[in-house]
């Protein structure tokens, strides 16, 4: 299976609640309330809604997201994304456009090394 592979889909118009734990990758285009936890990759529609806690390798967020939010390696906030709540990843990218309400925490401690720039 390629790497960007999608290994799960949540269609549109669909609600779920509870916990998702995956590995690779799993796209969201509907409604999610509960928790979320994988080392692999959250892909979150435009038109999609998660309410809850998500832990997860690498979040793209282009719809709505409230609550506390957790990667490991990057969060890409495409232009329709609108979070609410806590974040905290080491690598942060947000398009023109995008919403983003909260607490952001860059934790590097994570990385193998860190940049000479942000070093003590």
């Amino acid at each position: 299976m390629a790497r960007d592979e999608i290994n799960a889909f949540l269609g549109a118009g669909t609600t779920y609640q509870g916990r998702l734990d995956f590995e690779g990758s799993v796209r969201i285009d509907g409604n999610f309330q509960g928790e979320v936890e994988s080392s692999g990759t959250l892909v979150v529609g435009k038109d999609a809604t998660i309410i809850g806690q998500v832990k997860v390798g690498q979040l793209v967020l282009s719809g709505r997201l409230e609550g506390d939010v957790t990667a490991q390696k990057k969060v890409t906030m495409h232009k329709t994304a609108v979070f609410y709540g806590n974040l905290v990843t080491p690598a942060l990218v947000v398009e023109d456009g995008a919403v983003l309400e909260g607490k952001v925490t860059m934790d590097f401690t994570s990385q193998a090394s860190l940049p000479a720039e942000v070093e003590d």
